[in-house]
């Protein structure tokens, strides 16, 4: 009996940079395949090949023993091949239902008008199968990220998808909304479809899956089913090699004086009574749910957001509301959640976006000429430092990079101003282990130079991996404090839920009720 899903000898190459090479792979029918790898290892190419995005250079696919060779994305949806995308594709200014019959409304009989009564119904009935209980005309841009998530599976599902792709699925969604999710794909498996599910979250995927596949440099390493696949030789198989620690060591040293001070900054309905301080050399890591204001409080230090009350100091100088580009020249640095909205000019260079917030350093004092020479020289020395992969930095647009050497880019950028507090939000979000082990390193060896970090993150043992102390914020306010030494997840955790803890009488950590 054939497979369901065959790939055989795909090669596929950019520029002389081999993304794929001889990938041949079986998949059966209805089971859950967790597709890993790290950020340019060629997931996001196999899948193109299969989606119709890309042709590849040479060989064959094959479903159900049928040659399958689509020329298009809209070829891949007529053989039932869907993918949903980490960015999701939704018009999020229309309605549910507008979504869902973008591509043709129906009719009434004899009549060249929509059959409104019938898109309610069949709208009412598709988001039934998800249990996702919203009106039809509800607009896409009040849902949440699981909410938006849903709707593209019932996309996928109307179009009677087969082979459904779940690209980095989880990366915005609560643990509620995932654990609904795995609920809702564990259904789509128990109907026959055949799943492949790219995450960089080895957790989600050792729950998840059935089936292994890592790829690493455009070749298949290892596939087996699940049991033969630990976590741990996953990461061996995806970076070649063995990482003993996930984080680097953090040896103990005492931070030096005060660089940034927040002083009872309150914003009505966001934050309130924030007092913070980050010390030279030192790593101070920020946690909370989601909703518990963490990414508005940066905006708020990095000036972004207004602040009602209180008062942000940077070394001896008081910073002025909403002033950026006083916060920026006074070497502070703020490496956003969103990388490819808020981060990046996707269309420029990876050269342009190193030199972004720098560029003013490189004018000439003639009729503001820039100076190309020392911007490709600085631009080269980044690249190197932070391995950034890129056939050419001057030439490659940054939005042909995997999403790793995207994040090492906005990094660089900041790099480059010498920054003397550098702001972390998310800053390894839909990153593999190799690449955030590099994050990682890279962020320490800033605070090793003397340098002040804030790093918010959701992932809590990321924190405590990196972290020489650990805030927690729920519902706007600071309910936690916990020194390197003192860490406790139970302790932490129930700060961010704002339960009471008991307080040890050894290490004095503990949360607020």
């Amino acid at each position: 009996m054939s497979p369901f899903l065959r790939f055989s000898t795909i090669n596929k190459s950019f520029g002389g940079i081999h993304a794929l090479r001889d990938v041949s792979l079986e998949i059966e029918g209805g089971v859950i395949v967790g597709l890993v790898g790290e950020n340019g290892a060629g997931k996001s190419t196999l899948m193109n090949v299969l989606g119709g995005v890309l042709e590849p250079d040479s060989g064959e696919i094959h479903i159900e023993g049928t040659s399958y060779a689509p020329q298009s994305p809209r070829d891949a949806t007529r053989w039932g091949v869907a993918f949903i995308h980490q960015e999701l594709n939704l018009f999020t200014n229309l309605t549910v239902a507008e979504n869902l019959f973008i591509d043709g409304f129906p009719t009434l009989p004899g009549l060249p008008f929509v059959d409104r009564r019938r898109v309610r119904r069949e709208t009412e009935d598709a988001l039934h199968s998800v249990q996702l209980e919203i009106a039809p005309g509800t607009r896409v841009e009040t849902l949440s990220p699981g909410q938006r998530q849903l709707i593209e599976i019932v996309k996928a599902l109307r179009r009677d998808a087969r082979l459904i792709v779940f690209d980095e699925p989880t990366t915005s969604l609560t643990s509620k909304e995932t654990e609904k999710l795995f609920g809702i794909i564990r259904g789509l498996k128990a109907a026959g479809k055949t799943i492949i599910f790219i995450s960089h979250i080895l957790n989600d995927v050792e729950e998840l899956a059935d089936f292994i596949v890592v790829l690493r440099d455009g070749q298949v390493q290892g596939h087996g089913p699940i049991g033969e696949f630990p976590i741990n030789r996953m990461i061996s198989l995806m970076v070649g090699r063995d990482i003993r620690n996930l984080y680097p060591e953090r040896s103990a040293h005492d931070p030096g004086p005060v660089l940034l001070s927040v002083e009872k900054v309150s914003q009505p309905g966001i934050v309130r009574d924030i007092d913070l301080v980050v010390r030279s050399g030192e790593i101070v890591g920020v946690f909370g749910l989601m909703g518990s204001g963490r990414t508005e409080l940066a905006r708020i230090i990095f000036g972004l957001d207004p602040q009602r009350s209180g008062q942000i100091r940077l070394k001896d100088r008081t910073l002025s509301p909403g002033q950026i580009r006083e916060r920026i020249e006074a070497g502070m640095a703020f490496v956003t959640e969103e990388r490819r909205e808020e981060g990046l000019v996707m269309d420029l260079s990876v050269q342009s976006n190193l030199v972004l917030v720098t560029l003013r350093s490189f004018l000439t004092r003639f009729g503001g000429l820039t100076k190309p020479g020392l911007i490709a020289m600085e631009s080269e020395k980044i690249v190197e430092q932070l391995r950034i992969k890129t056939a050419g930095a001057g030439t490659t647009p940054v939005k042909s990079l995997s999403g790793g050497n995207q994040q090492k880019t906005v990094i660089g950028k900041w790099l480059l101003s010498r920054p003397d507090i550098l702001i972390l939000d998310e800053p390894t979000r839909g990153v593999d282990v190799g690449a955030k082990y590099e994050v990682h390193a890279i962020v320490q060896k800033l605070a090793e130079n003397g340098a002040g970090v804030l790093m918010i993150s959701s992932e809590l043992d990321e924190l405590i991996g990196t972290a020489d102390r650990i805030v927690v914020m729920s519902r706007g306010e600071l309910t936690g404090e916990f020194p390197r030494d003192s860490y406790e997840k139970e302790l932490i955790l129930a700060a961010a839920f704002r339960q009471s803890v008991v307080m040890s009488e050894e290490t004095g950590a503990g949360g607020a009720v």
